[in-house]
């Protein structure tokens, strides 16, 4: 036996990333792109961070900074920012090898790591960010373009619109080279990236030159000790300071997801992004602290740019670095100066060796990140539509050609970025992009200090050089630099974050990804189950809670026994529906878990806060006796059993109802209260059922049939003598169609007939609003309140709140209106609002001879009448049919059974229109009652009546008069 193994297929169970289901179409993706150019960690990541990190900040503002903060501080500002992107770095490199990577980057490792929630609302803004940064670079290009063009004399029409001009060309020429491909994208950074090195190689290459007269007094004068010592410490000029100037510069040192981004087109993205993205950080930041050093060995703070200002040797020098060398600029104090660290942004410019490569440099620094900007907002964004987060975007998931290109990502990145360049005002939106990236890398580190702390044996990363709480310190950073930036715009991000995620919390995708949410809610879990196990059981904390087993079978079979369950239990206590497999072992457990997933899944499709439970057993009533012993977990634990009433109970074999009253006796052996629910229809619809899917199976079969005859048809009618052969003999296939629509409308119309609408009526009776009524509470027996509590609850909820509690109870004629009042004042104690009592004073009298009459008659099949025989014969019976109900038996407990019919008939008088009847349920002593006549009582209380709830207790109380 051959076994295939997909690439990538071992990952994706290691991963536990993807679901059975998806499997073909991952292959079928997989096949789709059998050619797709796939980049190693060099072209793939270490390039594209480098480019991405190293921007027009390199070039002219750098020198500034070191002006501003001294060459000390300005080094902290560079390490300050690297450490934030590294710490980033780790934590991506984390999550990237903790499994199969695809495309998508930030939000494939965010949302795979937290969940849809926090990875859909990163996505949608960390993609916008990348769009609008594509605008922020070409903007940024477009007036290099125009500063030049103004020294040449050559402009087109003035600044503004010409930055507009430049700026719309541009982006339409990256985005031709996007389009064609990530192969030539690829080659563009590449050859970006040499110019990019050469210009940086052309600064250094200049430090040493030997400068001349017009350098000196611009204030280069190459490296000097009494310089580097003059501007090492700060030197902040009004409205400046040490955050206000890292603010400037730490938007220099993000692009660290520029490899990540494009992770679905990378090789090997678990080896490429660590490796790839760690060594970018590290080169640029040797290269960005150099510049800072030599730039601040070199130049002084401030320079006149005039060679008349040297010093004639009488005059006094006044002791600054420039005055040590030879010139005197003073003046400088005074007023302003156009040349050295603090005037002027093309310091580095004057330095090279040759200026114009400064300016291909810019070029460069400012094309490749607007390049790599243009492919990852598209690549982002087609993932997040691929995942179907927000409905609206799926026109976007498509991709075309072998490497699957999002084209109509790159057509709606290009319109963004075309918009905000036509606006040409960037200063307002610049921070609250920067806030965005920051924003994405926040949660990256949050995500792999959550994957840790949840603990789940999933969290297993190749790569691991981090640690949990410096990721968790990563995040808190980032969220500082946030708003050290640009408070408002921090605001502003967190909003927009904020609504995103409720929304899609609200939307509630159908994906899971095995988040480290999910992980954590699993051990909040636990760690909550176990903690409450310690605390001592209290009448207001557990007892009061109805938590229910509700034998249900399968859930969908019963829905309406479900639905009254559900309405006291929802939000306030445990629903556990149960079904009991009978029969052999091996085919019962096969059975069993095969639908385990699917009932779970209808409850959830439901909105029923319920689990679904099961258990194969020989018989039913040992199924129910282990459900009974083992459901639940520490304090939450089931204390009330709901079962439906037997109302097939006479015809029934006589094991059925064994197992059926036994499973009462069980339930209060295990200190279990029981619950009975009678409606006049009987719960179980699974005939409704099988019928509706039958129906559903034919409608398919037909629209098959119809769509094949037309196909045919098609095909036929423009063959012409051709094909009416062909359709002679096509004929034998379709011909049997019209026979089959005909017996399905004799299927539909026998089912119809079938079809017991009452039934189904019957079966959602529960889930519409009641409307105005009562609830009859009649309360017989203290069993510790649950007779009360039920009522009480539903009436607190919305569909049974215009339901008003009627209570009824038992007492002595001459003592009615003393009784009330008592039960008055017990109910206000139990804060139970109520709008009547009824003292019943006639409940034990015999029931009318009618009545009786019935009750007997129902009994009649199963009595042995043994008085009436000799004493043989009757012993003889009562060996062989030790089930039927003795003379003696029914003598013994003829009290009971005469309070049984008249509390029936009291019910019809009293209860006949009411909305529910909540009723203590009459207990038989284990082996004295016979359970046929146990049955009959039942049978005899409930007949004629509304939705009845037969309730009896486990005599624990549930009820509290203290707060």
């Amino acid at each position: 036996q051959n076994v295939a193994v997909t690439p990538g297929s071992a990952d994706r169970v290691a991963n536990g990333d993807g679901m059975p289901g998806d499997e073909q179409t991952e292959n079928k993706e997989e096949e789709d792109t059998g050619g797709a150019v796939k980049f190693g960690w060099v072209k793939g990541v270490l390039v594209r961070c480098m480019l991405n990190i190293w921007g027009v900040m390199l070039f002219i503002r750098l020198s500034w900074i070191v002006g501003e903060a001294g060459i000390g501080l300005g080094v902290l500002i560079i390490l300050l920012s690297t450490m934030v992107t590294s710490i980033t770095g780790l934590s991506t490199s984390a999550i990237a090898t903790n499994g199969f990577v695809r495309g998508g980057g930030a939000y494939y490792l965010i949302s795979r790591s937290l969940g849809p929630e926090f990875g859909g609302s990163i996505g949608l803004i960390f993609a916008f960010a990348n769009a609008v940064a594509v605008a922020m670079y070409v903007v940024g290009f477009a007036e290099t373009v125009v500063d030049l063009l103004k020294e040449s004399d050559s402009m087109m029409v003035d600044p503004v619109n010409d930055i507009r001009i430049i700026g719309a060309i541009t982006v339409v020429i990256l985005l031709g080279i996007s389009v064609a491909g990530m192969e030539w994208e690829a080659k563009a950074q590449v050859i970006l990236l040499i110019i990019l090195l050469i210009a940086i190689a052309n600064f250094f290459i200049g430090t040493v030159i030997p400068s001349n007269n017009e350098k000196r007094s611009r204030g280069f004068f190459n490296y000097q000790a009494s310089i580097f010592a003059e501007n090492f410490g700060p030197s902040f000029t009004k409205g400046e300071g040490f955050f206000s100037v890292f603010a400037i510069f730490f938007p220099a040192a993000t692009g660290i997801l520029a490899g990540a981004n494009i992770s679905g087109d990378l090789e090997d993205p678990q080896d490429a992004i660590p490796r790839g993205t760690m060594l970018a950080i590290f080169i640029t930041t040797v290269a960005y602290i150099g510049v800072a050093i030599c730039v601040g060995a070199c130049v002084v703070r401030d320079a006149t740019g005039s060679m008349n200002d040297t010093i004639i040797s009488e005059m006094n020098c006044n002791g600054s670095a420039a005055c040590g060398l030879g010139y005197d600029f003073s003046r400088c104090r005074h007023e302003p100066c156009q040349y050295g660290l603090m005037n002027n942004f093309q310091v580095m410019s004057m330095v090279s060796g040759f200026g114009p490569l400064i300016t291909a440099g810019i070029f460069s620094a400012t094309l490749s990140s607007a390049l790599a900007s243009l492919v990852s907002a598209p690549k982002v964004f087609q993932a997040l539509c691929k995942d179907n987060i927000y409905k609206a975007l799926q026109f976007f998931a498509k991709g075309y050609g072998k490497n699957n290109e999002p084209l109509r990502g790159y057509f709606l990145t290009f319109v963004i970025a075309m918009a905000f360049i036509l606006i040409a005002e960037l200063n307002t939106i610049a921070p609250i992009i920067s806030n965005f990236f920051l924003a994405s890398y926040a949660l990256i580190n949050f995500s792999c200090f959550h994957a840790s702390y949840a603990k789940s044996p999933g969290w297993r990363p190749a790569y691991g050089i981090y640690n949990m709480w410096v990721s968790l310190f990563g995040a808190v950073l980032c969220c500082a630099v946030m708003f050290v930036i640009n408070w408002w715009a921090a605001v502003i991000t967190y909003v927009i974050e904020f609504f995103l995620y409720v929304y899609v919390t609200y939307k509630k995708p159908d994906v899971n990804w095995g988040s480290s949410t999910q992980a954590l809610s699993y051990v909040s879990a636990l760690d909550n189950a176990l903690e409450l196990t310690t605390v001592e059981d209290h009448v207001k904390n557990f007892s009061s809670r109805p938590q229910c087993i509700v034998l249900t079978g399968a859930p969908m079979t019963r829905p309406a026994l479900l639905d009254i369950t559900h309405a006291f239990t929802k939000n306030s206590g445990l629903c556990i529906c149960c079904e009991v497999f009978v029969g052999p072992r091996k085919l019962c457990v096969k059975e069993m878990n095969s639908g385990m997933v699917k009932k779970q899944a209808w409850l959830i499709k439901n909105k029923l806060k319920a689990f679904y439970a099961a258990v194969a057993a020989d018989c039913f009533r040992d199924g129910v006796r282990s459900l009974l012993q083992a459901s639940g977990l520490g304090r939450m634990k089931p204390n009330t059993l709901v079962i439906g009433y037997k109302k097939n109970w006479r015809e029934a074999p006589l094991t059925e109802i064994e197992n059926y009253v036994g499973i009462i006796h069980d339930a209060f052996d295990f200190e279990i209260g029981v619950v009975i629910v009678r409606i006049s229809q009987g719960f179980d619809i699974s005939q409704v059922l099988q019928v509706q899917e039958e129906l559903e199976r034919l409608e398919q079969e037909r629209l098959a049939l119809e769509a094949t005859i037309k196909d045919n048809e098609c095909e036929e009618g423009s063959g012409g003598l051709r094909g009416l052969f062909k359709k002679a003999g096509k004929l034998n296939i379709t011909k049997p169609a019209p026979k089959k629509s005909g017996s399905i409308n004799t299927i539909q119309s026998v089912h119809v007939g079938e079809f017991n609408q009452k039934l189904v009526e019957a079966s959602t009776q529960f889930k519409k609003k009641q409307g105005k009524g009562t609830i009859d509470v009649w309360w017989l027996f203290d069993d510790g309140g649950l007779t009360l509590l039920i009522p009480y609850i539903l009436t607190i909820r919305k569909k049974w709140k215009d339901c008003k509690l009627r209570i009824y109870v038992g007492g002595k004629v001459n003592r009615i209106e003393e009784e009330k009042i008592a039960m008055a004042s017990l109910l206000s104690k139990f804060r139970i609002k109520f709008a009547e009592i009824h003292i019943i004073g006639d409940i034990n009298v015999k029931p009318n001879k009618e009545s009786w009459k019935v009750f007997e008659e129902m009994i009649e099949p199963y009595r042995l009448h043994e008085s009436c025989k000799d004493l043989t014969t009757a012993e003889k019976l009562k060996r062989e049919t030790p089930w039927k109900i003795t003379d003696a038996a029914l003598e013994g407990v003829k009290e009971k059974s005469y309070r049984q019919v008249r509390l029936n008939e009291l019910l019809q008088e009293q209860s006949r229109a009411a909305n529910l009847i909540v009723l203590s349920l009459p207990v038989a002593r284990k082996g004295s009652v016979s359970d046929l006549l146990y049955m009959a009582w039942l049978e005899i209380l409930t007949k004629n009546l509304p939705p009845v709830l037969l309730v009896r207790g486990n005599h624990k109380n549930v009820l509290t008069f203290y707060s």
